[in-house]
């Protein structure tokens, strides 16, 4: 398990630096540049000119790389020429917004859809049906037109939940819980149909293995078999999907924040990526990384303790 650790350790270190990079060098190719941004749209050559130098705009991309990363590996993110914010402060005022979003819909995803996906693989029939049909919908519906159809029965014409905005768990748990139900749901929706699908299909050919007959015909309980034996082997694949998920739903909050006005880290790449604001959009990239990378690594680990030939690759 430690070589497995160290691997994907190594792994992730040049993964964070190769998308820093990345990211640095496409919005410096992107039309427009900070200078403009801040100067308006009257300035003149010479002002532009003057600005861009002393932003060290001036200097080739790579230089300008370097200085930064020299600065973020010692924990400095910079301060945005723009908003004048530094950098590390705003995202983290931020980023309980999209965790708590990203946390909260992944496990709506998972709880729901693993349950639905075990319950349609043991009772069949018309349940099966049934999770079929959830999936299609699932998949058929827009999110878009789904968050606005919440919006306008829960929050508009029975009044019970906030159409936008959002509050801190600190401040009030119980607001933050009603804050949280609409958005979780349209992230997760697509989720759910998803987990349920591939956990079905996975249960479904464990269940027809020879050690699940032998189980039987020993005499061992039909909940032991599904809960205890089916259930983890076919767990593997699943715990797969939770890492695609998880990655997939930060960009999701990207639309759900824009929809329901919450000041997450989406709605500040967006911000970021529309001023040219690279120091601010540097940030954001490198903590999304690192949550991508987080998630990968703990799934990696689970997968391990759940597939041990995992351990010696």
């Amino acid at each position: 398990m430690a070589r497995l650790i160290t691997r994907r350790l190594l792994v992730s270190v040049g993964l964070v630096f190769a998308v820093s990079l990345a990211t640095f060098l496409l919005q410096s190719a992107a039309p427009g540049d900070m200078a403009r941004t801040i100067l308006g749209d009257t300035y003149t050559p010479d002002a532009h000119e003057r600005l861009r130098h002393q932003l060290g705009l001036d200097q080739h991309i790579l230089v300008q790389y370097w200085h930064w990363l020299v600065n973020a590996l010692s924990g400095d993110l910079g301060t945005s020429p723009i908003s004048g914010l530094n950098v590390a402060d705003e995202i983290a005022s931020r980023l309980s917004v999209t965790s708590s979003l990203v946390i909260c819909a992944t496990l709506v995803t998972t709880i729901a859809g693993v349950a639905l996906g075990v319950v349609s693989a043991v009772r069949g029939g018309r349940v099966g049906r049934a999770v079929d049909v959830l999936s299609l919908i699932g998949y058929a519906l827009p999110s878009f037109w789904f968050a606005l159809g919440m919006v306008t029965v829960f929050s508009v014409m029975v009044n019970l939940l906030p159409a936008t905005g959002y509050v801190p768990l600190s401040s009030s748990p119980g607001e933050w819980f009603r804050s949280m139900i609409l958005p979780v749901t349209t992230l997760a929706l697509p989720g759910v149909a998803l987990f349920a699908k591939q956990t079905r299909d996975a249960m479904l050919d464990v269940l027809s293995r020879d050690f699940v007959v032998a189980l039987r015909a020993n005499g061992v309980s039909e909940r032991s078999i599904v809960f205890r034996h089916a259930l983890r082997n076919a767990s593997i694949p699943v715990v797969t999907l939770v890492g695609l998920t998880l990655v997939s739903l930060l960009s999701g909050t990207v639309f759900v924040e824009s929809v329901f006005a919450m000041p997450g880290l989406g709605g500040l790449a967006v911000q970021a990526t529309a001023q040219h604001d690279i120091r601010m959009i540097q940030g954001v990239v490198v903590v999304f990384t690192l949550v991508v990378v987080t998630a990968n690594l703990v799934v990696d680990l689970v997968y391990g303790w759940l597939n041990p030939k995992v351990r010696v690759r």
